[in-house]
């Protein structure tokens, strides 16, 4: 759904963002930008798992509980599992999730399928599996909704780290299971992979804990400038360890923005997630989707269209400043369901370097808050904005005293 940012929202905020590939070029100054574009929000998932993550999901019965069994490098159903009689009903082809997706009111969708699982074998760009999943992605894409093919990258053997990654827009994919393909690998690979027609190759980490990718190593700046998202948010929670493992990865060097992965293996997770990720974009077109995530314009919500943005010394969120000492925020957040007071909004708060609160703002409860803050420093390398509402979210496990947003950094250049 290509939400409108309310009136108010509009008035208070300054639309001064950077130009195309500036935002993620170290030293790149804000008043560089010339004529900075209008951004929309728009929502969606970076994750999601079709009938072609066969090994295990929701197409499975519970009993006896279900397993998945890797031979080779491959993975599959155990042997014991028994489908449901009527899998089709909740797990099927990427044209089904997209369009199903699609109609539960999605502006982008996204599937990543293990490309471990069987149907993905052999590793090819002429792989059936593959192909299908390209083109139900464009077929689905329209001018109300974009569908955005990618494949989830297990790292599960090492021997250079362990940890999942998302990959999206690549024309060919990598199975992680297969013999030398670990994390060093798969980062070298990025750098040359082809995308699939419009829009970059961007990457995620998923579900991560605070020490994975061994340790977060291995990083350069060419990597850093592919793998641009981190999952906060993850099958609908937003678990401490994926906020430690988000101030991990920026300590680190990593320069990521959060995001919500809905991590279905089925359907159900489309009709019933309400977490989201949001892009700040120019349009609703694939290429438009792709660039927002590449250069960072995302924040992750357990609201399907809480409005969140920012600015720092005029820079969008996710930009790189240089190394200014005085930071102006300047910050509008706003939710459209008015007739819900679980939507208003209780408190914003700025953080920095190691996840330390630098400064925090409780308004009277509102629907629309907008503050301006300033801080003066000289050695920090990052700040972002967490947002808290009444209610604490749309999911089983809201909490009013947890954040329900995580908006993407700005990095100070340093």
């Amino acid at each position: 759904m290509n939400t409108t940012i309310e009136k108010a929202m509009a008035q208070t905020l300054r639309l001064f963002v950077l130009a195309a590939v500036g935002s993620c070029i170290p030293g790149f100054a804000a008043s560089e930008a010339h004529l900075p574009p209008s951004y929309q929000v728009y929502s969606g998932s970076t994750h999601a798992h079709t009938v072609y993550t066969w090994s295990h999901g929701e197409q499975w019965a519970k009993t006896p509980a279900p397993r998945m069994s890797v031979m080779g490098a491959v993975s599959y159903p155990s042997t014991n599992n028994v489908a449901k009689a009527n899998w089709q009903n909740v797990q099927g082809s990427p044209a089904a999730h997209y369009a199903l997706a699609k109609s539960s009111s999605y502006d982008f969708f996204t599937t990543t399928d293990h490309s471990q699982e069987a149907a993905l074998q052999p590793v090819s760009p002429t792989n059936a599996a593959w192909l299908d999943i390209k083109r139900a992605a464009a077929a689905a894409t329209g001018p109300r909704f974009v569908g955005l093919p990618g494949f989830e990258h297990s790292e599960n053997n090492g021997p250079g780290g362990k940890g999942h990654l998302n990959i999206i827009n690549s024309a060919e994919y990598l199975n992680a299971l297969s013999s030398g393909v670990d994390l060093p690998c798969v980062y070298k690979w990025l750098k040359t992979a082809r995308p699939n027609g419009e829009g970059p190759v961007v990457a995620s980490f998923n579900h991560p804990g605070p020490r994975q990718y061994d340790d977060w190593a291995y990083r350069d700046p060419e990597v850093t400038d592919i793998v641009t998202m981190l999952e906060v948010i993850n099958s609908n929670k937003a678990q401490p360890a994926r906020y430690a493992a988000f101030l991990a990865a920026l300590d680190k060097g990593w320069k990521v923005a959060p995001v919500a992965g809905g991590d279905n293996h089925g359907f159900s997770g489309i009709r019933q997630h309400a977490a989201r990720t949001f892009v700040l974009a120019s349009g609703l077109t694939k290429a438009a989707l792709l660039d927002a995530m590449k250069h960072r314009r995302t924040y992750a919500a357990l609201e399907k269209n809480i409005q969140c943005r920012y600015t720092v010394n005029g820079a969008i969120m996710g930009s790189t400043l240089d190394r200014p000492g005085e930071f102006k925020f300047d910050i509008v957040v706003s939710d459209p369901d008015t007739d819900d007071p679980k939507d208003k909004i209780t408190k914003v708060d700025i953080v920095k370097d190691g996840g330390a609160i630098v400064q925090s703002y409780s308004p009277s409860p509102s629907y629309t808050v907008a503050w301006k803050a300033a801080i003066n420093d000289s050695t920090n390398r990052y700040f972002f904005v967490r947002v808290w509402n009444a209610g604490g979210g749309d999911t089983p496990e809201a909490d009013p005293a947890k954040p329900v947003a995580w908006l993407a950094p700005v990095w100070t250049g340093r």
